[in-house]
């Protein structure tokens, strides 16, 4: 429904306020004054009816899985991602029964995670209690401000050279890399020119933003509230989804103080569709990334009346049968709070590189 706007009843209004002003007399204006203002109330009702039911249409939306229209599936992927709502935008991604297995797969052993040691379990609580101490904003300030004028003294002018370098080794593995499409690599070498660049030219060692970083580095791992690898590992899905939106939202924090917006990012994504034919669509994503323009394409499928990005279908459905493959001879099965379930990311402007999203850890 569309929502009605209220300057389309301003004339009426205004014009019949005029009449009552110019009244001459209380006793010509009496009888107009139920009239008028049983009028002005059927209008209200009315203009809260129509946004009331416009509201309940998008939430009614919002909750059902996959897009009414492969255009409408990219766009609310992106709108979820952009709020950091994963566990909203997992059960949207995925059509009922595979977002069951997802969230039953979660806690499930992955067989190739290898068990965590005694030193693995210190290692990480002492990183954990330097991150999140009292005090700990000012004491990796001050630890940074001394590596960084090192690091400047020593590598200042060097640093683009050696970002040119790590720009083509970056490159290469996407030439040859044996798991992703054609249009994959194209769009994953579009964002790589874009983002040396940019890497080439913020100024990493500048103090203050290093300070202001460390502040939100240490503000996030704070929110986290981790209490040991242990526990990072047996999260179930939905703790982990609330883990996933902490992190996010900081390092979105931290990637504008260098001028990179995500936000900016997802904003600028528009949807068009190429192809639409028997429950397959071919849609292209354009967006700008760094003031740059973007342009990819992903291919949905339609099940169930909904449409879904068909690489995250067959990247969750094989990611579950690996896990229930059975272990190969001679392996060491991992416990049971090892589980690490790999899903691809959602289908929007960074889709087909296939980045792992749903990696637990």
């Amino acid at each position: 429904m569309s929502v009605i706007s209220r300057a389309a009843y301003a004339p009426p209004l205004t014009a019949r306020l005029s009449r009552l002003a110019s009244a001459a007399t209380y006793r010509e204006i009496r009888p107009m004054r139920p009239t008028f203002f049983r009028r002005t109330l059927y209008v209200l009702l009315a203009l809260l009816a129509l946004a009331a039911c416009h509201n309940k249409d998008k939430e009614q939306q919002a909750a059902q899985p996959g897009g009414e229209t492969p255009e409408a599936a990219v766009q609310q992927s992106v709108a979820l991602i952009k709020a950091g709502d994963f566990a909203g935008f997992w059960k949207h991604a995925l059509p009922p029964a595979d977002y069951a297995t997802l969230r039953t797969d979660w806690p499930r052993e992955r067989p190739d995670q290898p068990p965590l040691s005694a030193e693995d379990r210190a290692d990480f609580a002492a990183k954990l209690k330097e991150f999140t101490e009292p005090g700990a904003e000012d004491k990796l300030s001050a630890q940074a401000k001394v590596k960084l004028t090192q690091l400047q003294q020593q590598y200042s002018d060097q640093l683009p050279v050696m970002i040119g370098i790590m720009q083509g080794i970056a490159r290469a593995s996407i030439e040859q890399g044996k798991d992703m499409s054609a249009p994959q690599k194209k769009q994953a070498a579009d964002i790589l020119n874009i983002v040396a660049p940019w890497a080439q030219q913020v100024p990493w060692f500048d103090q203050a933003k290093a300070k202001q970083s460390i502040g939100i580095f240490v503000a996030t791992a704070r929110k986290l509230d981790l209490k040991s690898a242990d526990q990072l590992r047996a999260m179930d899905f939905d703790t982990a989804m609330q883990k996933y939106n902490v992190g996010y939202l900081g390092l979105k924090d931290m990637l504008n103080i260098y001028g990179l917006s995500v936000d900016d990012t997802l904003n600028s994504v528009k949807v068009s569709t190429l192809e639409n034919a028997n429950g397959h669509a071919r849609v292209k994503i354009d967006y700008t990334l760094l003031g740059k323009p973007v342009s990819t394409e992903s291919t949905l499928i339609q099940q169930d009346g909904r449409w879904y990005s068909e690489d995250m279908l067959q990247n969750v459905r094989e990611a579950h049968a690996r896990l229930m493959a059975p272990a190969s001879a001679g392996s060491t099965p991992a416990p049971a709070s090892s589980t690490h379930v790999i899903a691809q990311a959602p289908a929007t402007a960074s889709s087909t590189a296939k980045p792992a999203a749903a990696a637990k850890r």
